[in-house]
């Protein structure tokens, strides 16, 4: 190591969402913090709204290994590089997640259980919303647990959403306005949408909630100090089970031993776990934190996958957003003969010509001038939504190291996934399901796509039990207490809902929890 900068009070090890919000608090309650961020420096000036640049915001780091074929786990499209992280190319699909949810193996037998209900994360979810702001009709949502009404109304609907809303209602099927991180009138500053669906490429106008806008912006100007192309490697042992704080690789492959008070992980679902078990020492020979071996363990990803309808009236499915423009959700129980999960319906994404889904990744069987020709009519005619079914927590499901080394000579990660059959069978249900949606609507042609994933949680669990699970309920790991994990990989259940909303929530709480016992921490 040939750098040692100033000590801080606390490292924040990525800059996406969670990050992003832990180094906003800590910074505002006066605390010296520093941020590393493996990516670039994003800004809001950066942004294109391109299907090329949409491609940059996504995975830039060393490649991850993975064991399953066909590969489940979309590693490269579920995760960000740089300022914002993944939070900066996402869709802003913002539920809450199903009280159900926080007690699945007790309610259900099914899966992991939380360390706490949901009433307990309630206030939380709560706050967030007001400060960030979410649009939404919580009245007309009758899925949704108890909370304060959303602060600004839902999203405008255009005519693939109205048409797919038809085929629901005639169903018996509820829609509400999709819950989204997107503003419908001014807030806080921040213009109203303008509905033109490029969110994959981020939105450079501060109408979705990325980092950029909201946490990340507040941590500047608190005064935290955030530092790009910084690789963390491992954790550094310190002084009465602590860490002592992080070694990194600057862009120039420079190792940097910077110390802090408190270190808090939040490099999400893969990299957190590969950091974990990459920090080797006497006290920590199968990696830090993991004396119980649950690092890496429950990786979960909900199954992912688009049902279409060709009409004959016009669509109008280039306007919207990402996420869509109406929901429903089905939560455990609800549907007679349908296998065991909850799952939400995103309805009615914008779609552009091509890339992620888009009228041409629709049809992948055809080629030449039919593809130009659907092309043609699907441009005007087609209609889309996109069903999230939930994955169970199972051990077998991991990351762990694998053979390969970046470019520091540190380990690569690799990942063991596979949906099983409890996520298969619930998205075979949805296609169906979809495609009787897509009758009832009228369409003259209806067909479903492949199931991919999205919405990575798991590998660095909470739960109370030492043995059983990584971190306590504040995200604090059982063994290492100055060292706090943050994100989704803290999730013991999905509840099949899009997890960023909730795992904001989450930090929230925890990172409240850590600035009030902070004498503890930095002791």
């Amino acid at each position: 190591m040939s750098a040692r900068p100033e000590k801080v009070d606390a490292v924040v090890v990525g800059a996406g969402a969670a990050g992003s919000l832990y180094a906003a608090r800590l910074a505002q309650a006066g605390k010296s913090v520093v941020v590393l961020e493996a990516g670039p420096p994003w800004e809001m000036s950066d942004l294109v709204s391109s299907q090329i640049w949409a491609r940059r915001l996504k995975w830039g780091g060393p490649p991850v290994e993975q064991t399953s074929q066909p590969r489940t786990f979309g590693h490269n499209s579920n995760m960000g590089s740089g300022y914002g992280g993944a939070a900066l190319h996402h869709f802003g699909t913002w539920p809450r997640m199903p009280a159900d949810a926080f007690r699945l193996k007790s309610l259900h037998g099914r899966g992991l259980d939380w360390p706490f209900d949901y009433d307990e994360l309630r206030p939380w979810y709560d706050r967030i919303q007001a400060e960030v702001g979410i649009s939404g009709d919580a009245a007309a949502e009758p899925w949704r647990p108890p909370g304060a009404p959303y602060p600004m109304p839902g999203l405008q609907q255009f005519a693939q959403g109205r048409i797919l809303a038809r085929g629901f209602e005639r169903l018996g099927l509820p829609v509400a306005p999709l819950p989204a991180a997107i503003t419908t009138i001014e807030f806080k500053g921040r213009p109203p949408c303008q509905y033109d669906g490029w969110c994959d490429a981020g939105c450079p106008i501060h109408a979705l909630a990325n980092p950029l806008a909201t946490h990340l912006l507040q941590a500047r100007d608190a005064g935290a100090e955030l530092r790009p192309h910084s690789t963390v490697l491992a954790l550094l042992p310190g002084e009465h089970e602590r860490a002592a704080g992080v070694e990194y690789a600057d862009r120039q492959g420079t190792r940097i031993r910077q110390e802090a008070d408190l270190v808090v992980l939040a490099a999400a679902v893969v990299q957190n776990p590969r950091i974990l078990l990459n920090s080797r020492g006497p006290r920590w020979e199968a990696g830090a934190g993991n004396r119980s071996g649950m690092v890496g363990r429950y990786l979960m990803l909900d199954g992912a996958g688009a049902v279409y309808g060709m009409f004959s009236e016009s669509t109008e499915n280039h306007l919207g957003v990402s996420a869509g423009q109406l929901m429903h959700r089905a939560l455990y129980g609800e549907r007679e003969g349908a296998p065991f999960g909850s799952y939400q319906w995103q309805i009615g994404w914008a779609m552009k010509p091509n890339d992620i889904f888009g009228v041409a990744i629709s049809r992948p069987d055809l080629f030449g001038q039919p593809l130009h020709d659907f092309i043609r009519r699907g441009s005007r005619h087609l209609a889309n939504m996109v069903a999230m079914v939930e994955q169970t927590a199972d051990p077998a499901n991991l990351v762990e190291l694998g053979t390969g080394t970046d470019r520091f000579g540190t380990p690569l990660p690799r990942i063991v996934h596979s949906f099983g059959r409890d996520t298969t069978s619930l998205w075979q249900y949805c296609a169906e399901e979809g495609q009787r949606v897509m009758n009832a609507a009228g369409a003259k042609e209806t067909w479903a796509g492949r199931m991919n994933g999205g919405h990575p949680a798991g590998g660095t669990i909470m739960g109370n039990d030492p043995g059983t699970s990584v971190a306590d309920s504040n995200g604090r790991l059982h063994e290492i207490p100055n060292v706090v994990v943050a994100g989704s990989g803290l999730h013991p259940a999905t509840g099949g809902a899009s997890p960023t909303f909730t795992l904001l929530a989450v930090a929230e709480r925890s990172a409240d929890h850590v600035i009030r016992n902070w004498a503890e921490l930095s002791a």
